[in-house]
């Protein structure tokens, strides 16, 4: 029985297999074209690597990630490691679809593919940056959440811990537990699961808010997020409606509405009234925003309107300016280190202590040129995402109804949450993509019994569940 079980299981899976070794393949050339890339924020999360510290501006998730690794000295490994959870990533989606749900084989394949091929995905694996251990804990919860039809405490310790984890990493996944907990309720999971969620959610972040307020003073998780709500209204507040009172009259943007840059880029320029990111730059920024969206709703709503048809347009754009976009690509040359300032440190010094000193890497060709060209032609359009998530609004008629509606508002919510606290940004995308799959490929037929999460025995005994109702 036992020698029999890689034969078994190279047949009923030799198909994902195959794709997996391929997106694998995919990575290897990717780290052997390109060294480490940089991001602009890459540098701070390296200094929080070295020694952490409750940093103003973002939460310290990755950069603890860092430290972890930095006995390595390697940002090689860096990368090396969030490409095994980009793979990691397709995996989790073809067992939900394919062993959980029991859809066909291709469909599971298909539901994998975005995470595992699309370029822009890859090239983000290859980034300094704390976007792909964002997804990975983000995907991980909500496979737990759904693993079985009735999670366990057990599961939802889990589920929730993972997605305090996702909210240290980037806060935009803090309201995520608020989805996962009315996905139990409704799914009456019992008291117990609800209260384990909840729990293990609120306690790391308790716990690191008053990390935060040691330094600071001030219980929260980050200092700015009145700074970048101003930037968001910055794209169209008018003083002359919103009639701020004096202490908020210097918020208003200098510039007239059609001349202004993308409201992330309005918090960084020269002069800024926010670029300050103290205590008083947020509050200020928080009221004049609140005070520009009740007296502008609708060009509020234009605003994130306008993130959206970037969001599902087909061609993708220099925004918020081409000196950021060009930072999702595989680049041309070796980039030399920019003088962004940090909180503390210096960008070379802190790239030296973690990593030794010498060359950062160097590109390689061939394999460079290929994957620039793969690059302009193999990732998911906008279009094709605005398809997945239609589709995955039709697998609430399904039998899964309630999974499939926890996996598109976790998607869909992953899409909006940034749009209407900050601005869009074309990475912002890729973490919903592969949990917006989950609930397309819910949409479709099952082939066969759910095998997953149904209390088998050892000895291959399945459960068998209803077939779904015509």
């Amino acid at each position: 029985m036992v020698g029999r079980v890689p034969a078994d299981w190279w047949g009923s899976h030799r198909g994902f297999a195959c794709v997996l070794a391929a997106a694998a393949l995919l990575r290897v050339v990717a780290l052997v074209a390109f060294p480490p890339l940089w991001f602009n924020d890459s540098f701070d999360y390296t200094r929080i690597g070295l020694h952490p510290f409750p940093h103003p501006l973002r939460p310290d998730g990755y950069g603890f990630f860092l430290w972890f690794l930095r006995p390595f000295r390697s940002f090689v490994l860096v990368v090396a490691v969030q490409h095994l959870m980009g793979l990691a990533m397709g995996v989790m989606v073809y067992a939900l679809v394919r062993r959980r749900y029991g859809r066909a084989r291709w469909v599971a394949c298909l539901a994998a593919a975005p995470v595992l091929f699309d370029a822009y995905q890859v090239q983000l694996e290859q980034l300094v940056m704390s976007d792909v251990l964002f997804m990975f804990l983000s995907l991980s919860a909500v496979t737990v959440a759904l693993w079985r039809r009735r999670p366990t405490w057990r599961a939802g310790i889990a589920s929730g811990l993972l997605l305090a984890l996702a909210g240290l990493t980037r806060t935009v996944g803090l309201p995520l537990v608020a989805l996962l907990v009315v996905f139990l309720l409704v799914r009456r999971a019992g008291w117990r699961t609800v209260v384990a969620v909840a729990g293990a959610a609120a306690l790391p972040v308790a716990a690191y808010a008053l990390w935060f307020q040691s330094a600071t003073g001030h219980f929260a998780i980050t200092n700015v997020d009145g700074v970048f709500l101003w930037g968001r209204t910055a794209a169209f507040a008018d003083c002359s409606k919103i009639k701020p009172p004096p202490d908020l009259a210097m918020m208003c943007p200098r510039r007239p509405v059609g001349e202004r840059e993308a409201s992330s880029s309005q918090i960084w320029e020269k002069g800024s009234p926010v670029a300050s990111l103290d205590d008083a730059a947020n509050v200020r920024g928080r009221r004049f925003a609140l005070a520009a969206i009740e007296a502008q709703p609708w060009d509020y709503a234009a605003t994130v309107g306008d993130g959206l048809k970037l969001t599902f347009g087909w061609t993708r754009h220099d925004y918020p300016k081409h000196s950021v976009s060009r930072l999702y690509e595989f680049p041309v040359d070796t980039r030399t280190q920019p003088g962004y300032p940090l909180m503390q440190g210096k960008e070379s010094a802190a790239v030296v202590a973690y990593a030794g000193p010498g060359p950062t890497g160097s590109i390689h060709g061939p394999y460079a040129g290929w994957l620039r060209t793969y690059q302009g032609w193999i990732f998911v359009r906008g279009p094709v995402l605005a398809f997945i998530l239609l589709l995955g609004l039709t697998a609430l008629r399904r039998r899964e109804r309630l999974d499939a509606a926890l996996a598109w508002s976790v998607a869909a919510g992953l899409l909006m949450v940034p749009l209407l606290t900050a601005d869009f940004d074309y990475r912002y995308i890729l973490p919903a993509t592969p949990i917006a799959c989950v609930a397309a490929a819910l949409a479709t037929r099952r082939t066969r019994p759910s095998e997953a999460g149904e209390g088998e025995s050892s000895a291959g005994q399945r459960a068998r569940v209803p077939a779904e109702p015509r």
